[in-house]
C-alpha cells in the first residue's frame, strides 16, 4: 500500500508546488456541485413555485454556460489572479443579494442568478490548466488528472450532503450564503497562492498569442475530443431519468438515492483500483479503449431485474467513468494550445454539461413511451457510438497542437 495509488495521491498533493493551490481549489469548487439545488430550495423557502425555482436555476446555469468561456479566456490572457479575485468577490455578493434582497415575484432574482452564474470562479478550469503548467513529471500529471476525476466524484456525492448538514440548524438561505462565502474565500486563496514561474506561465498570464475567435477549438484534435465528450455524456443524462423510473417501477422509490450512490462509488473504486496501471499505454490509445469499456458498462443495467441488481450493475458498469474523465483531462492538456488551456478545459466541461442536458431531456421524453429499460438500451447505443468516434479520432488525438509545433520550430 505504501507504493499504491493513495500514496501517490498523497505525495502529489503534499508537493511544495502543489499543496496550497490544491487545497484552495477544493474549497473554491464546493459551490459548483450544489448551487442549482440550493437555489431551488431557497426559492421554495421564500414561497416561490417550482416553476419559478426552475427558472432561477436555469438562468444561473445559462450564465455559467455563456460566461464560462469568456471568463476563462480572460484568465489565459491576463492571468488567474485578477479574475479569481474579481469572481471571488462578485459571486458570493450576487448570491447574498439573491437570498436576502430579492423575492420570487420580482425581476431582480433571475438577474442576480445570472450574474452569479457568469461570475462563478473558474476554479475547475484554473486548477486543471495549472496541473499542465506546474513543474511536474508526466506520470505525476497523469496522477493529478486522475485525482481531479476522483475529486469530482467525491464532490458530487459529498457537496449535497454538506448542504443538508448546513440546513439542519438554519434555513436554505443561510446554507446557500455560507457555501457561497466559502467558495469565494477559496477563489481568493487560489488567486493569492504563489506558484513557481513555469514554462507556460503557471503563476501569471500566458504569453501573447492565440487570439482567435474560436480560441482553443480551432485545434481539430480538441474539437474532436469535445465532440466525443458530448456524446459520452448523453448516456449519463439518459440514465439520470431511467434509474428513478426503474426503481419506482419496482415499488421502492425510497431506495433511489442508494442506487444512485452505487453509481458514484463504482466510479471512485475504479479510479483507485485501476488508475495506477493507466500510464503504461499511450493516452491517445488508452482513451478509446476506456470509452469502449464505458459503453459495455452502460449496457449492464439492461440485465437488472430488481433494485439490488440495478445497484450492482451500476457499481460494476461505472468502474471506467472516472478513468475516462481523467484521460479526457490529460488529452485536453496535450492537444490544446498551451496558451489557452484554461479556456480549453472550460469548453471540455461545457461539452460534458451539454451532453448531460441533452440526455436528460431525451430521457424525459423517452421514459414513458419506451420505459426505463428502453432508455437504458438507448444509453448503451449512444455510448457505443461514442466509442466508435473515439476510435476513429485516436490518430488525431495523438498529435501536438499546431501552435505548439510552430513555437518549437
Amino acid at each position: 500500500m505504501t507504493n499504491g495509488l493513495p500514496r501517490r495521491f498523497l505525495d502529489l498533493l503534499t508537493h511544495h508546488h502543489v499543496v496550497g493551490v490544491a487545497c484552495w481549489s477544493v474549497v473554491a469548487r464546493l459551490p459548483v456541485y450544489l448551487m442549482s439545488l440550493a437555489m431551488v430550495l431557497v426559492v421554495r423557502e421564500q414561497g416561490g413555485s417550482y416553476a419559478r425555482a426552475g427558472l432561477v436555476a436555469a438562468v444561473y446555469t445559462a450564465g455559467m454556460a455563456v460566461g464560462g468561456p469568456l471568463v476563462a479566456r480572460y484568465v489565459d490572457r491576463r492571468g488567474r489572479r485578477p479574475v479569481l479575485v474579481a469572481t471571488g468577490l462578485v459571486y458570493p455578493s450576487a448570491l447574498a443579494l439573491l437570498v436576502w434582497a430579492t423575492r420570487p415575484d420580482g425581476w431582480a432574482q433571475p438577474v442576480a442568478a445570472a450574474v452569479a452564474g457568469v461570475a462563478l470562479p473558474p476554479a475547475n478550469a484554473c486548477m486543471r490548466s495549472l496541473w499542465a503548467r506546474l513543474p511536474l513529471a508526466d506520470d505525476e500529471r497523469e496522477i493529478a488528472y486522475l485525482w481531479e476525476a476522483l475529486l469530482t466524484e467525491v464532490l458530487v456525492i459529498g457537496a449535497p450532503l454538506m448542504l443538508a448538514a448546513l440546513m439542519l440548524p438554519g434555513s436554505a438561505g443561510v446554507a446557500l450564503t455560507a457555501v457561497a462565502a466559502v467558495g469565494g474565500a477559496g477563489a481568493l486563496g487560489l488567486a493569492l497562492t504563489r506558484l513557481p514561474a513555469g514554462p507556460a506561465g503557471a503563476d501569471g498570464p500566458a504569453e501573447e498569442g492565440g487570439r482567435h475567435l474560436l480560441g482553443p477549438l480551432r485545434e481539430p484534435a480538441l474539437l474532436a475530443l469535445t465532440s466525443v465528450m458530448v456524446v459520452c455524456a448523453v448516456p449519463i443524462g439518459l440514465m439520470t431519468l431511467a434509474i428513478p423510473a426503474f426503481v419506482a417501477g419496482h415499488g421502492s422509490p425510497g431506495s433511489t438515492g442508494v442506487v444512485y450512490a452505487c453509481w458514484g462509488v463504482g466510479s471512485a473504486v475504479g479510479a483507485l483500483w485501476l488508475g495506477r496501471s493507466q500510464t503504461e499505454v499511450a493516452v491517445h490509445l488508452r482513451f478509446p479503449r476506456l470509452v469502449a469499456a464505458y459503453a459495455v458498462g452502460t449496457a449492464l443495467p439492461l440485465l437488472a431485474v430488481s433494485d439490488l441488481t440495478l445497484g450492482v450493475a451500476l457499481a460494476v458498469g461505472s468502474v471506467p467513468i472516472a478513468l475516462v474523465s481523467a484521460t479526457e483531462m490529460t488529452l485536453v492538456s496535450r492537444v490544446a494550445d498551451s496558451r489557452l488551456l484554461t479556456e480549453a478545459f472550460t469548453w471540455a466541461s461545457l461539452a460534458t454539461v451539454l451532453g448531460d442536458a441533452v440526455g436528460q431531456q431525451a430521457g424525459g421524453l423517452l421514459v414513458e413511451p419506451v420505459g426505463p429499460r428502453g432508455v437504458f438500451a438507448v444509453a448503451a447505443g449512444v455510448a457505443l457510438a461514442g466509442a466508435g468516434v473515439a476510435y476513429a479520432c485516436r490518430g488525431l488525438l495523438g498529435r501536438r497542437p499546431v501552435a505548439a509545433a510552430e513555437r518549437v520550430s
